[in-house]
C-alpha cells in the first residue's frame, strides 16, 4: 500500500511538472557600455532625459511582435524588465552620459551651475519583426534657457535594424536601433549645445 501511495505521488508530482508553466524571461534596452564610450572627455553641461511616451498598442509588460500585414502576437513569456518607456529612458540616459561624458540630473536637485539640456523623446513606431528587421520611429527634441530665452531643435529619426533568425538576434537588434538612436541624439547635442544652433544629425 506504502508503494502505491509514492507511486501515485509520484504520477501526481510528474503530471504537474510536465503542467507548469513555461518560464518567463525578461529583456532589457539598455547596453552594456563599450570602452570607446567610457572614454568621452567632460561635457560642460548636463542633460536631463524626460519621460519617454510610447504608442499605447505596445505598452505593454509583455513583447508584441508583428506578423503579416496587420497582425501582432502578445508573447506572454517575453516581458520587459521594467515599463518600456522606462526601458527606452533608461538606455537614453546611460547612452548619452557616456557618449558625452555627462551626468542626467532628472530627479536630482542641481547646485551647480552648468547649462541644462533637456531631451524629450516620443517613440512613434518600434515595429519587431521576428527573422526581418526591428524599425524604430520617433520624434525628439533639444532645448535649453540661454538667460530669458529658451532654445529649441525638434528632430525626426527613422531607424530600421536587420534582425536575423532567432531570439538572441531579435533582441540584439532593439538594443542596436536604440543605440543608433542614441547616437543621432549625442551626436546633434554636442554640436547644438555649443551655442543653440545646428541641424539634426539623422
Amino acid at each position: 500500500m506504502i508503494l502505491i501511495s509514492r507511486l501515485c505521488l509520484f504520477t501526481l508530482l510528474a503530471a504537474l511538472a510536465g503542467c507548469s508553466s513555461p518560464t518567463v524571461r525578461y529583456h532589457t534596452l539598455v547596453a552594456p557600455p563599450t570602452a570607446a564610450q567610457n572614454a568621452a572627455p567632460p561635457a560642460s553641461f548636463v542633460i536631463e532625459v524626460l519621460p519617454v511616451g510610447v504608442p499605447a498598442q505596445i505598452d505593454l509588460p509583455q513583447l508584441v511582435v508583428r506578423q503579416g500585414e496587420s497582425d501582432a502576437l502578445i508573447l506572454d513569456n517575453e516581458r520587459w524588465l521594467s515599463p518600456l518607456g522606462d526601458e527606452f529612458r533608461s538606455a537614453l540616459s546611460a547612452g548619452l552620459a557616456e557618449r558625452l561624458g555627462t551626468q542626467d540630473v532628472a530627479g536630482l536637485n542641481r547646485t551647480d551651475e552648468k547649462p541644462v539640456v533637456r531631451i524629450r523623446l516620443q517613440v512613434r513606431r518600434f515595429d519587431i519583426w521576428p527573422g526581418r528587421f526591428v524599425r524604430l520611429e520617433s520624434d525628439w527634441s533639444l532645448s535649453a534657457r540661454n538667460g530669458e530665452n529658451r532654445t529649441q531643435l525638434v528632430c525626426h529619426s527613422r531607424l530600421t535594424e536587420r534582425a536575423e533568425q532567432g531570439d538572441t538576434a531579435m533582441f540584439a537588434a532593439q538594443q542596436q536601433a536604440v543605440a543608433r538612436l542614441t547616437d543621432q541624439i549625442a551626436g546633434t547635442l554636442h554640436r547644438w549645445a555649443a551655442n543653440g544652433q545646428g541641424s539634426c544629425i539623422l
